[in-house]
């Protein structure tokens, strides 16, 4: 059981909502335009302004990359309007999860981020992420890194009580996942090719609807969090392990305190404690509908936010009107 934070107590978990629905709205003026950095920009402006409005001391450790390379929600870089008298926050966040999607007006594009108390949130180095997340239900343990990928769909199979010609896998449509999706099809499994945007991916395998079993496949580290957080709050099972091209990434992970490398990380390793996770839709998606325009200026976002102590899963329409 989670304990609830009290610093997060502080945070209405509706104002993560607000924050992320601005970022989505300011992202979907440019969908379908072609324009990836536009797109991203617009994003971050409208995050960054909606964080600098709530009474907290946060720290963003998940964010656009280091402060040379982004100027605005870099790791390190201070929100809120409560700095040094707030509940200090840490935070996760990618103001637009699925940038060249929004620039081709493809599916699943998000606002998504993540809080928790300080030092709630593992401060991963933007690196790529070998990762493996199930839905809830099943024994600690089923599955692993440490085991093959046909020792992990037997295992969930069998686990499932169905035959692995059964189970349907979510992967990254990537060169890299050559070799995974050939062996995963070799088992008769079905799976689901996504362009990007693996935090949905993960996320898909805790609801039923989808039929999504499993997420297997490299992305992102910092996705990998935020998707940890999410989990934290529905329940499920992930791992991670950081995945490193050459020395110069060994070097920044070590600068944001990794000294593990080979290190697998489980859910409670990412996110530590109480935490609340909130995403809007972009675009529509397997999670959310996009942000939809309609007569009279009148603008429709959906919405999810949850949070860990409570495993709360709150979705939310919102209708914008200009005023």
């Amino acid at each position: 059981m989670v304990k609830p934070s009290k610093a997060l107590d502080r945070v209405l978990v509706l104002e993560m909502v607000r924050v992320t629905e601005a970022a989505a709205i300011a992202a979907s003026t440019m969908v379908g335009r072609g324009n990836e950095k536009a797109a991203d920009h617009a994003a971050v402006e409208a995050m960054r302004a909606a964080f600098n409005t709530l009474d907290f001391d946060g720290t963003v450790v998940i964010g656009e990359g280091e402060r040379d390379e982004a100027p605005m929600l870099y790791i390190g870089e201070k929100v809120g309007c409560g700095i040094g008298t707030g509940p200090k926050i840490d935070i996760a966040l990618d103001p637009l999860e699925g940038t060249t999607i929004t620039a081709k007006a493809g599916p699943n594009a998000l606002a998504v981020l993540a809080i928790a108390e300080e030092g709630g949130l593992l401060n991963a180095p933007d690196v790529y992420m070998d990762k493996l997340a199930i839905g809830p239900g099943y024994a600690d343990g089923l599955v692993g890194l440490d085991r093959t990928p046909t020792e992990n769909i037997q295992a969930l199979a069998k686990a499932k009580g169905v035959k692995p010609n059964e189970i349907i896998a979510c992967v990254l449509d990537r060169p890299r996942h050559e070799k995974l999706i050939a062996e995963l099809r070799s088992l008769g499994c079905g799976i689901m090719l996504i362009p990007d945007g693996d935090v949905a991916g993960v996320i898909a395998v805790t609801n039923p609807e989808t039929t999504i079993d499993v997420y297997m496949g490299s992305g992102g580290a910092p996705e990998g969090v935020l998707a940890a957080a999410a989990l934290k709050c529905v329940g499920g099972q992930f791992q991670g392990r950081l995945l490193f091209r050459n020395d110069d990434e060994k070097a920044r992970a070590r600068k944001w305190g990794v000294t593990e490398l080979d290190r697998i990380y489980k859910l409670d390793d990412l996110v530590k404690g109480d935490a609340i996770f909130a995403a809007t839709g972009v675009t529509d998606g397997s999670l959310l509908q996009g942000v939809k325009r309609r007569a009279n200026g009148c603008m429709t976002t959906e919405s999810v936010v949850m949070r860990a102590s409570s495993g709360t899963v709150r979705w939310v329409r919102g209708e914008h009107h200009k005023n």
